[in-house]
This record gives C-alpha cells, sequence and structure tokens, in this order.
C-alpha cells in the first residue's frame, strides 16, 4: 500500500494540524520571530521593458516554495517575485500589524481558514473578476474552491490541499473477518467488533480548540450540518455518534485530550485498529512502525461523504499591483505548475485534472486520497471562523463527556454564534 506515494506524504503540517505543507514558526534557534520582514517596494511604475515589477511573498514553508518562485522569476520578463518566510505562529499578528501600519506584501499564501477573516477586514483584493475570466477556473475540487469565497466574491485560491482519511490495520481488520466500514452504522458495528485485548476499534480526535474542530467538521458535514446552526438536529446526530463510540468502549475516552499525533502513534502500536487521521501521518507511521501493514479509505458515509479541508490559498494584498500578482497567481495555479510544485512538496494538488494524472490513479492509496478530496469542505468559509470554532468545540467536549446534554451544549453555542452575527 505505502510504496510509490512516501514522497507525498512529506508534507508534515507543523505548527498546527489545520493548515497544510507548513513549516517552523521559530527564526532556527528556538526564538519565535516578532519582527515585520522586510518589504521589497513595488516597482510598477517602471517603464515597460526598462525594469521588472517587483513582488514579495509572505509564507510560512520552510522549502521548496523558493525554488517554485525562482522558475516563475525565469519563466518571464516582466514580474519578479521575491518570498519571505514568516512563521506560522506570528503570521496572522504580523499581516494584521501590517494592515494596520501600511507595510504589506503582494502576495501572501495563508492558511485557508482564515482568508475570510483577512477579506473582511480588507486585507485582500478582489480578484473575482480575473477568476471569471480564467479557463482554468473550473478545473479546481469544490472545497479548495469554496475556501477563498467571502460573501460571493473571490478574495483567494487554492495553492495545496489536504484532507483527512480513514486509516485502518489491515491485519486486525483480517483477524476479525470484517472490511473497512462505508457508513456510519458499518463503523459502529466495526469499531465494536475490533475493540478487544487492550485495543480500541477506533480513533478520532476531539480536542478541545481548532484541531478537534477540524476532526469533528467531517462529521458535522456529513450529517447534513451547518456551523452556523449548531443547535439542529443534524449537527446532534454528529454529536451523538460519537458519544455513542466513546460509551460503547469502541473509541478511548482519551481522545478527548489527546491529538492527531498521538492518535497516530496508538495506531502505529497496534492499539487503534483504525482512525480518521491525515495523510501527512503516513510518513510518522512507516517510522514508528515499519512493518505495519495499513490501507486507506474514505472516511464513513452519513447522509453523504465528507472531509474537512485543509491547506493553503494565495491572494494578492489590496491596492497593491493587480496585474503583475494574477500574473504570478495564475502561472502558479496552472495545471503545470501545480503539479510541478506537488512532485517535490509532497502536497495534495487542488486541481481536478491534476489529480487525474497517473501517479494519483493508478496508486490505490493516492487513489482514495484523491477520491476524498472530492468531499473534503472548508471551515466556514466565515469572518469570525476562530470564535466560531471555539463555540463549536466547546460544545462537542461539553456533550461527549457528559458534562451537558448534547440539545444544551449545542444550543449554548448557537447563542454565542447568533451573537457573533448581529
Amino acid at each position: 500500500m505505502r510504496k510509490g506515494w512516501t514522497s507525498l506524504l512529506a508534507c508534515v503540517m507543523t505548527m498546527t494540524i489545520v493548515s497544510g505543507c507548513g513549516s517552523d514558526s521559530t527564526d532556527g534557534n528556538g526564538s519565535a520571530v516578532t519582527d515585520p520582514p522586510n518589504v521589497v517596494k513595488n516597482n510598477a511604475s517602471a517603464s515597460a521593458g526598462a525594469e521588472k515589477v517587483k513582488l514579495v511573498l509572505w509564507h510560512y514553508y520552510e522549502k521548496d516554495i523558493e525554488d517554485f518562485v525562482t522558475k516563475f522569476n525565469e519563466s518571464q520578463d516582466e514580474v519578479e517575485v521575491t518570498p519571505n518566510f514568516v512563521p506560522f505562529s506570528d503570521f496572522k499578528k504580523q499581516l494584521t500589524i501590517g494592515l494596520s501600519a501600511g507595510n504589506l506584501p503582494d502576495l501572501v499564501l495563508v492558511d485557508n481558514p482564515d482568508v475570510a477573516a483577512f477579506a473582511a477586514m480588507g486585507l485582500f483584493e478582489d480578484i473575482t473578476d480575473k477568476v471569471n475570466a480564467w479557463a482554468d477556473k473550473d478545473q479546481f475540487f469544490e472545497g479548495p474552491m469554496k475556501s477563498g469565497i467571502y460573501e460571493g466574491k473571490n478574495y483567494s485560491l487554492p495553492f495545496v490541499s489536504n484532507c483527512l482519511g480513514l486509516f485502518y490495520n489491515k491485519e486486525l481488520l483480517d483477524q476479525a473477518g470484517v472490511n473497512p466500514p462505508r457508513t456510519w452504522d458499518e463503523l459502529k458495528t466495526t469499531a465494536k467488533v475490533l475493540t478487544k485485548d487492550g485495543v480500541h476499534g477506533f480513533a478520532t480526535s476531539l480536542l478541545k480548540g481548532e484541531e478537534g474542530t477540524f476532526n469533528f467538521y467531517p462529521w458535522l458535514i456529513a450529517a447534513g450540518g451547518s456551523p452556523e446552526k449548531l443547535n439542529s438536529p443534524e449537527v446532534a446526530s454528529a454529536v451523538d455518534f460519537l458519544s455513542g463510540l466513546l460509551e460503547d468502549g469502541s473509541m478511548s475516552k482519551e481522545v478527548i485530550n489527546i491529538g492527531m499525533s498521538d492518535i497516530e502513534k496508538q495506531f502505529a502500536a497496534g492499539k487503534v485498529a483504525m482512525m480518521v487521521n491525515g495523510p501527512w501521518q503516513t510518513t510518522s507511521i512507516e517510522k514508528d512502525n515499519p512493518e505495519l501493514d495499513f490501507g486507506i479509505a474514505l472516511i464513513p458515509q452519513g447522509k453523504q461523504n465528507a472531509s474537512v479541508l485543509g491547506g493553503e490559498n494565495i491572494g494578492m494584498i489590496q491596492g497593491k499591483n493587480k496585474e503583475a500578482a494574477w500574473k504570478f497567481i495564475s502561472w502558479a495555479l496552472s495545471a503545470d505548475s501545480v503539479r510541478s510544485y506537488a512532485e517535490v512538496s509532497g502536497a495534495f494538488p487542488p486541481r481536478k485534472d491534476v489529480a487525474a494524472d497517473k501517479k494519483y490513479t493508478e496508486d490505490p492509496s493516492l487513489k482514495v486520497w484523491m477520491k476524498q478530496m472530492e468531499s473534503a469542505m472548508p471551515r466556514g468559509p466565515h469572518a469570525k471562523w476562530p470564535e466560531l470554532s471555539t463555540a463549536l468545540s466547546t460544545a462537542v467536549q461539553a456533550a461527549v463527556t457528559g458534562a451537558a446534554s448534547t440539545t444544551d451544549a449545542l444550543a449554548e453555542a448557537q447563542a454565542t454564534v447568533d451573537e457573533m452575527m448581529k
């Protein structure tokens, strides 16, 4: 299963599970970098043919992006992009400070759930006209494309993507005589059968905070729920389903306190038979237990197939050189560029046409991941996503721990959402 696709999974989420191929948040000496990066001033006024328009790109990737940008710079004679690294832990703060101080780059690679908030703040240029006129616009998966839209307008486009899927221990499933579950009902039955001899049948992180929200989101979407209507029967059914797995022992009560990397350790050790996790965990599993034979399947279906979208979008700063910035964006998101960056970075392509390449269709596991990408939906998009996410995570924790009934926990969360909407 694992041969031929390990390189894809070198894309390790570093600072949070919700971003794509990220990087460290330090200066290399363990110290957070807080000073704003130097910004190379835009030279848009240079006469045509005399000097390149110079743009700056902020990102938090450690590797691969500089070579990628160099390819763009060498591909034409009109625009020169300089990539500047900003630690992930500092990224949103520096953008907020830069917005107030007028000290901003021309382009940014940003965690996709943050797009709506920054669009509402006026950070991003509205590129709807550019996108509508772009022949490639229909080549992107639905979820990644939605992640860059706020109030019906395009403010960014997907650069790299990832999602969650179901990992399963082939040996344990074979011994129990069961197949990877395809539906919630099958998951409930299969997880119970696999729970024995110190092994829990299933695990997904329900940690309080964004990581927990990220992991709950596939269940919310699969149930037909909406993050803006948390007191709905659909969201309640998702909470109750996971609570049931905890109550019958199919899922360890530890999942409310541990994250995705800890669950990977348990899976690699053979203590968890199935888990929902991200593709970046494959290299960790292979390192922790090289002999483990495991497979990948779609997350079991509720009313519909669903996963959650991770990864970064690229957008241009409002008031900067729109034509030059779009030249870079459209080049970076072309099929050839997406294909080449995915090859060296291990990132998932957000484009359907690239996902149809033999690399993805002939490898059984990659084929599953690309199928899962079809149902990977963005968190929100919502201008107040962090507050909404906190309300949702708090409610899920209260319900699954028994601190409150599902109805009461979700009603309280909805009250918070309603207040945010005023």
